[in-house]
């Protein structure tokens, strides 16, 4: 899976195509590039998306390489690790940097291997299942390197690089700060550049900083001149850098999590990150990496969950039978499961784009790593999705996980337990899920008054239509899944017709409409996991059959007949924060009657999910 040595791309309507060019330069393969966010109006055809499925050998191996780390050396070590062992810490860290687990995503003459981003989200998605050191590394993989990775220059990358991508020196990101937490730009830290213009003079304090009593290089941020946010490369001995006790966590207990103070931090001139007034740029482009991520480790951990709760489901008897054969129990595994797939799906689909813009990049140009964060903002939409979908996902499993267990699950000694305690902050981490909803919607917006998107030529013709349309129903005609095509297309109708209702109504005011804004986020993550898990579905059905693809199908059938319900639910909420009287009670008949379906049988598609996930003892889809 070498990297393209050549690359051409055309532009072309809405869309752009990235072609790879062999020696001969014959086109050998064509992909399609597609706008962010442009799957709320745009058919995707199911040939077009990157899934599980599609996994070449390398990305088999990185994974079996990945469990066997986390299984024979991580594992064995979780008490110690626990216990904020950090000279264990430091061990494994050294040994998966001799794995080349930490330099996936390094230039590979700086000591890494630049593979794609599949392989980045199948390390993040493996180490996850390790609990505090999953974060440990993968934070360091992360925003811990890709600050550096993206936006640094060649002496800065020589200088760290290689200590990064090899374990040698473990990485940090400090930005949030007392005062300032979501609201980036309001932090309070200074830079003050000395008499002898030699070092700038930081002072502030970093709250939350993951990795930052082990860490001996921090990426943070600081304002030169009251108001130039600038990102700076630390390291640990540099005069005036110290850390704060260590913070008593909920979970995560494992990994380090500290404040990071800064008195006349003396700081080197030279390791001001990218440009001085524009750090910005760098955090915010780091924000939308760490999303992107984010989404892979929740559905590591989700699987690891069902794992566990459906071992446990086979071997708890009451009544004289497993509880796995009660019906209450198979709802929550195929709930359970069937969310899990909605996010895998999504998280890979997600790195297929990434993967497919990526390779428009010039490589060898001194801006290739700016050019690699500006085409991975192009997805910022869909990481922010991502993030918010799959740690509610994760959350929801973990639960259902204890629920499972019963009052066994509330004990540390069963694993379920620490699931639970752990994964609670993906809610909260690179922005909360709540400010990620809003981000989700008021991307969107912003892209469409650029005119980058038609998001409201599309909402028009929306509005227009949906006086018109019926309720739903199965016709023999559908197939395996055409009924729920039908059902995700109406379902876009529905959207983009409230959005450009909302956007008409609230103009630029609505970024004061939080509620609005998080409502329409909600129905659009529905519509990238219905149309995620339909795609996959359909790719598979294609390449295998629909017999080998029975429990996607059924999996899609069973979310699209809840999904489109919530949809429905969202539309009312709109409708009535946005209208009184009599025009709410036409525009709910309206929507109401578009929203209507018939709804497939639940209980019979949860117990032929449930009855595969239990027979194979884990989360499968196949």
């Amino acid at each position: 899976m070498a990297w393209s040595p050549c690359v051409s791309e055309v532009v072309w309507g809405r869309q752009a195509y990235s072609s790879e060019i062999n020696k001969k330069g014959d086109v050998m393969e064509q992909k399609v590039i597609r706008k962010g966010g442009s799957f709320l109006f745009e058919d995707v055809p199911p040939a077009e998306v990157f899934t599980p499925e599609d996994f070449g050998e390398e990305h088999e191996m990185i994974v079996k390489t990945t469990q066997r780390f986390i299984s024979n050396e991580v594992a064995p070590n979780a008490e110690a690790l626990e216990h904020k062992d950090w000279e264990m810490t430091r061990k494994l860290m050294i040994q998966a940097g001799e794995l080349g687990l930490l330099g996936v995503d390094i230039e590979e003459e700086y000591g890494g291997a630049h593979l794609d981003s599949i392989a980045s989200l199948l390390i993040t998605e493996n180490s996850a299942l390790s609990g505090s050191f999953g974060l440990t590394m993968n934070d360091h993989t992360g925003i811990g390197s890709m600050p550096l990775v993206f936006f640094g220059n060649k002496a800065q990358k020589e200088k760290y690089l290689p200590a990064l991508a090899s374990g040698e020196k473990i990485g940090a990101y400090a930005l949030t700060e007392p005062g300032a937490g979501t609201d980036a730009m309001s932090i309070q830290a200074t830079a003050k550049l000395t008499p002898d213009g030699k070092y700038y003079k930081l002072d502030g304090q970093k709250q939350f900083v993951t990795n930052g009593e082990i860490a001996d290089i921090v990426f943070t941020y600081a304002k030169v001149d009251g108001d130039k946010m600038t990102a700076f490369i630390l390291e640990r001995g540099f005069e005036g850098v110290s850390t704060g006790p260590e913070e008593k966590k909920m979970g995560i207990r494992g990994s380090s999590t500290c404040t990071i103070f800064l008195d006349g931090a003396m700081v080197p001139v030279e390791n001001a990150l990218f440009e001085v007034g524009r750090g910005h740029i760098v955090a915010f482009n780091i924000l939308n990496l760490g999303r992107f991520k984010l989404g892979a480790g929740c559905v590591g951990v989700a699987k690891l969950a069902i794992e566990s709760a459906v071992g446990y489901s086979k071997e708890r008897i009451q009544f004289n039978r497993p509880i796995c054969q009660f019906g209450l129990i198979k709802h929550k595994i195929a709930e359970m499961a069937t969310k899990t797939y909605m996010a895998e799906s999504m998280v890979y689909r997600s790195g297929g784009l990434i993967d497919t813009i990526l390779d428009t990049v010039d490589r060898s140009a001194e801006d290739a790593g700016q050019q690699h964060a500006k085409k991975i903002g192009e997805y910022a939409l869909e990481c922010s999705i991502n993030k918010v979908y799959c740690s509610e996902v994760v959350d929801y499993v973990a639960d259902e996980a204890v629920q499972i267990y019963g009052g066994y699950g509330f004990i540390e000694d069963y694993p379920v337990e620490r699931i639970y305690r752990d994964n609670r902050i993906f809610r909260i981490f690179e922005g909360t899920n709540e400010i990620n909803r809003l981000l989700i919607t008021g991307m969107l917006l912003r892209s469409a008054l650029k005119n980058e998107i038609p998001l409201f030529a599309e909402a028009d013709k929306a509005k227009d239509e949906l006086p018109g349309m019926e309720p739903l129903s199965p016709s023999p005609d559908d197939g395996p899944l055409g009924y729920q095509q039908r059902l995700i297309a109406r379902a876009k109708k529905i959207y983009l017709a409230l959005c450009g209702s909302a956007a008409q109504k609230y103009g630029m005011g609505i970024e004061d409409e939080q509620e609005v804004l998080a409502l329409l986020a909600d129905m659009a993550q529905e519509i990238f996991a219905m149309e995620s898990g339909l795609l996959r579905a359909l790719k598979s059905i294609d390449s295998a059959g629909e017999q080998q693809a029975k429990m996607k199908i059924e999996m899609v059938q069973l979310y699209v007949n809840g999904a489109m319900s919530r949809v429905a639910d969202y539309a009312r909420q709109l409708l009535s924060a946005m209208e009184t009287g009599e025009a709410l009670d036409g525009q709910l008949a309206i929507v109401g009657k578009a929203s209507q379906f018939t709804p497939l049988n639940d209980v019979q598609l949860r117990r032929g999910i449930a009855d595969g996930i239990i027979e194979v003892g884990k989360y499968t889809c196949s």
